[in-house]
C-alpha cells in the first residue's frame, strides 16, 4: 500500500505538536475499502491505495492558494479495514471518523463503494449533503438491500426504520442524469435539489451558517474523463467542472470523500480523485485562514 497520502504524515493518534508543519491535525484522512454492494463492475476497495499513489505526482506548492499541501496538517490513518457485514462496517467506521471530529480534524474519507458516505455523514452531521454523481442515489432499497451504494443519499435523507441516525435537512446533487421513476418522484421533494451536469457550471453554492458535508463519486465526471469506476454513466461533468464545484463548497465543510474510484483504467480516476480531494483541502484552508 502507498502509505501515507504524500503531503500527509502518517499516524492513528492526533497530535497539536506546535513543531509540525502545520502546528498540528486538521484533517484526517481515512481509507475506507468497502466494496460489498457494487452492482457493475466491483475493485472499488483498491481506490484507496490508487488514490494515494496517483497523488505522488503533484507538485506540493499551489500558486492558487500559494500554499504547500504538506503545511495543511493532514494526517493520514490508513485504512479502516473493510468486512462482509455492511451495517456493523458502516459503525465502525462512524466510530473512526467521529474520534476524528472529536480531535478537531475534518474528517477526508477516500472510498471504496459510495455506501460510506452514510458513515461520513453521520459522524459529522450536517445540515446539507452536496453530492457529486451521476446517480440520484434516492432509492430506498436496491436488490432488497438499503445500505446499497444506490441508496446512500436516501440513508442520508431518511436514515434506516432500526436506528436513531443524524440525517440531513437538503440534499443537491450535482451532475445527476439517471435515476428510477422512485427516485426522480423523491427528487421532486423540497429538501432535494438536482443539478443537471448542463447546468452546473452555472449553480452557485450557496449555504448561509449551514454545514455541509461534500462527497465526490468519482463517475458524477463524464467517463470519459474517467472510467476507472464502478458504474459508467455517459454525459457528465468535466474534470474542470468538479475542481469548481469542489472549490465553491468546500469552504462551507464539516468532511469530505471522494468514492467509487476502481481499478479498471491506467490511473486516470485515481489522479482525478486524488487532484479532488488535495483542491479541497487547500479550499477549505485557505477559507479557515481568511476568516481568523
Amino acid at each position: 500500500m502507498t502509505f501515507p497520502f504524500p503531503g500527509a504524515r502518517a499516524g492513528r493518534d492526533a497530535t497539536d505538536d506546535p513543531d509540525d508543519a502545520a502546528g498540528g491535525d486538521a484533517y484526517t484522512l481515512v481509507g475506507a475499502p468497502l466494496d460489498a454492494s457494487t452492482s457493475f463492475q466491483p475493485g472499488a476497495r483498491f481506490g484507496p491505495d490508487l488514490v494515494r499513489r496517483f497523488a505522488g505526482a503533484y507538485d506540493d506548492y499551489d500558486r492558487r492558494t500559494d500554499s504547500q499541501f504538506s503545511a495543511a496538517g493532514v494526517r493520514d490513518a490508513g485504512d479502516v479495514r473493510a468486512w462482509d457485514a455492511a451495517a456493523d462496517y458502516l459503525d465502525h467506521l462512524t466510530a473512526e471518523l467521529r474520534a476524528a471530529v472529536i480531535d478537531g480534524t475534518v474528517p477526508l474519507v477516500v472510498g471504496g463503494e459510495h455506501t460510506v458516505s452514510w458513515a461520513g455523514v453521520r459522524a459529522t452531521d450536517p445540515d446539507v449533503l452536496v453530492v457529486v454523481d451521476a446517480h440520484l442515489d434516492l432509492r430506498d432499497a436496491y436488490d432488497g438491500n438499503p445500505l446499497s451504494h444506490a441508496c446512500v443519499t436516501r440513508r442520508a435523507l431518511d436514515g434506516l426504520d432500526d436506528g436513531d441516525y443524524p440525517t440531513v435537512d437538503d440534499v443537491v446533487v450535482v451532475g445527476a442524469r439517471t435515476g428510477s421513476r422512485a427516485e426522480w418522484e423523491r427528487a421532486d421533494r423540497a429538501d432535494v435539489t438536482v443539478v443537471p451536469p448542463e447546468a452546473a457550471a452555472d449553480w452557485t453554492a450557496g449555504f448561509g451558517d449551514r454545514d455541509v458535508y461534500l462527497s465526490v463519486d468519482i463517475d458524477g465526471v463524464d467517463p470519459g474523463f474517467a472510467p476507472g469506476t464502478g458504474t459508467m454513466e455517459p454525459f457528465g461533468l468535466s474534470p474542470r467542472e468538479a475542481r469548481d464545484v469542489v472549490r465553491a463548497v468546500a469552504p462551507a465543510c464539516v468532511g469530505f470523500d471522494a468514492v467509487e474510484v476502481n481499478d479498471r483504467d491506467d490511473g486516470q480516476t485515481a489522479a482525478l480523485a486524488a487532484k479532488l480531494l488535495r483542491e479541497f483541502v487547500r479550499s477549505h484552508s485557505a477559507a479557515d485562514a481568511g476568516a481568523e
